[in-house]
């Protein structure tokens, strides 16, 4: 069988890509095709086969692809999928418009409903060139989520919102965990970082406006007495730091080889946002870590309430705040996350996706 796999932007490294690195595995022959291959960004890719569009020879536009969400169309309509029996595409946003011929099965992983479009328009609303083009860009996207034969969903939430914005029947199968890299402890590298708090709250995520990591930055001011680990980069940086008190450590992007010490040393993992699924929160509980969320989107499929975290009704400061200086790691057991995240192995979504797609080739 000649596969194809389509993802949005091939840029940059986030639990989205480590979804792409799954796929990779599973069909590791597979040709790649995307609107923006940023090497540099997605290192994980370098050795990948890659057709991407002009907008990867410019430089500047590597890293700004939001500024031409008009070409998008246009660029995943003109790749051909003439040659190939199956293609799967993953993404948020256009690689589901892409056209292929009536033998061909188009397949969609979708993260989720295109963000800027539905979900989280109302963050994009600010930048008036997506709300002069909103319009347009929704007309278009809903003539692309016509396109693909059959849609999986990645969480409950995702599923919700297919059949919300599309009025589209899914099915959820749970995006993959490398949860063994988490789980066995003697693989652990050692933390050598100066003055690094000895108990501490961990974040691991983009720092970008719509993961609200303000808000528990705002929390943890109001609790001196608590220490915050803050592991990633983003827009949001500089401001993020210059509201943050002394008890927030700011790490930046780390190495791979060290995030299982960070999950593993940490008192709870802390999630903030609606997330479409929250790759960070399977992984936190591989390490044997109780996870505090609020409880909407992947929160509600990942956490077991009480028994491997906690489910806040609110998002709120206080919730947060509250939630942090009444928290007692004792109740929960590490054995109980651990086996809880198992949920979510490599293996097993490997398994699930093959079985679809034998299912969906009979059908097709």
């Amino acid at each position: 069988m000649r596969v194809a796999l389509v993802y949005d932007r091939l840029n940059k490294t986030g639990g989205a890509e480590r979804v792409l690195v799954a796929f990779h595995e599973l069909f590791p022959k597979a040709h790649w095709y995307t609107s923006i291959w940023d090497p540099s960004g997605a290192s994980f890719s370098r050795d990948w086969h890659v057709t991407s569009s002009f907008i990867s020879k410019i430089p500047f536009l590597r890293r700004r692809h939001e500024i031409l969400p008009l070409l998008m169309p246009f660029i995943f309509e003109s790749f051909d999928f003439s040659a190939y029996d199956l293609v799967i595409s993953i993404g948020s946003a256009e690689s589901k418009g892409i056209i292929t011929k009536p033998g061909t099965l188009h397949i969609n992983y979708c993260l989720t409903p295109t963000r800027y479009l539905y979900s989280h328009s109302e963050e994009y609303l600010n930048n008036k060139l997506y709300k002069f083009l909103s319009n347009p860009l929704r007309a278009w996207d809903q003539v692309a989520a016509r396109r693909p034969d059959k849609m999986i969903a990645i969480s409950t939430q995702v599923k919700k919102r297919i059949k919300q914005y599309y009025n589209r029947d899914s099915e959820v199968i749970f995006p993959p965990v490398d949860t063994k890299k988490f789980s066995n402890l003697d693989t652990l590298d050692s933390l050598v970082l100066p003055d690094f708090p000895s108990f501490y709250f961990l974040v691991v995520s983009r720092l970008v406006p719509y993961k609200k990591i303000d808000k528990l930055i705002h929390a943890f001011n109001q609790l001196p007495n608590h220490n915050l680990v803050i592991v990633g980069s983003g827009s949001e940086m500089s401001k993020l730091k210059k509201m943050a008190g002394d008890n927030v450590t700011f790490l930046g992007s780390v190495p791979d080889s060290q995030l299982p010490s960070l999950y593993h040393h940490a008192t709870a993992f802390l999630q903030a946002n609606e997330e479409d699924f929250g790759i960070s929160m399977v992984e936190a509980q591989a390490a044997g870590v109780p996870v505090i969320a609020y409880n909407q989107g992947g929160a509600k499929d990942i956490v077991k309430d009480g028994l491997t975290g906690i489910l806040l009704r609110s998002n709120s400061v206080e919730s947060f705040v509250q939630a942090i200086d009444n928290f007692d790691a004792k109740r929960f057991d590490r054995v109980d996350c651990q086996r809880n995240a198992k949920r979510f192995e490599t293996a097993k979504w490997m398994q699930k996706i093959m079985e679809r797609i034998g299912g969906y080739v009979d059908t097709h």
